[in-house]
């Protein structure tokens, strides 16, 4: 269940969360805010038994790390006009995704939830991730490119 949402995005909810509402919705749309290298090296969610892809569209450039100032335009391009969908955010850990959440929210996306955990979750006690929460962690679908 969605914790309660702050003013500024829809709230955070669970990978399972996230997955149980994208196996619901068929409209519901799965953005993954990672940098491409992320997705070279890490992974990528696989939403192909959903009949659906990620839309992958940094939050941040890489290498240079700086912004994306073409974001919300990209995340317009990718969904489509309907600004009533819902719209999961995903990024490592959860916290560009929740900045990315509460951009897409101001630009009109209400229904815009950050996926908290991310795709490889939080740091362990040896300072790994992937272990405690987190896409990968929960064995949802997922493909090496």
């Amino acid at each position: 269940m969605a914790t309660t949402p702050p003013s500024s995005y829809a709230g955070d909810i669970s990978v399972a969360e996230a997955w149980a509402a994208l196996q619901a919705d068929p409209g519901a749309q799965l953005v993954d805010v990672r940098t491409a290298a992320e997705w070279a090296f890490v992974g990528l969610p696989d939403l192909t038994v959903l009949g659906r892809r990620v839309h992958c569209i940094e939050w941040v450039m890489f290498p240079s790390m700086g912004p994306n100032t073409a974001f919300t335009n990209e995340v317009r391009a990718a969904l489509g006009p309907d600004q009533d969908i819902a719209v999961y955010f995903l990024c490592r850990s959860g916290a560009r995704s929740r900045a990315a959440a509460m951009a897409m929210t101001a630009a009109g996306y209400t229904k815009s939830f950050n996926i908290a955990g991310g795709f490889e979750g939080d740091l362990d006690t040896e300072h790994h991730r992937g272990k405690n929460n987190g896409w990968k962690a929960a064995s949802l679908p997922w493909v090496q490119t």
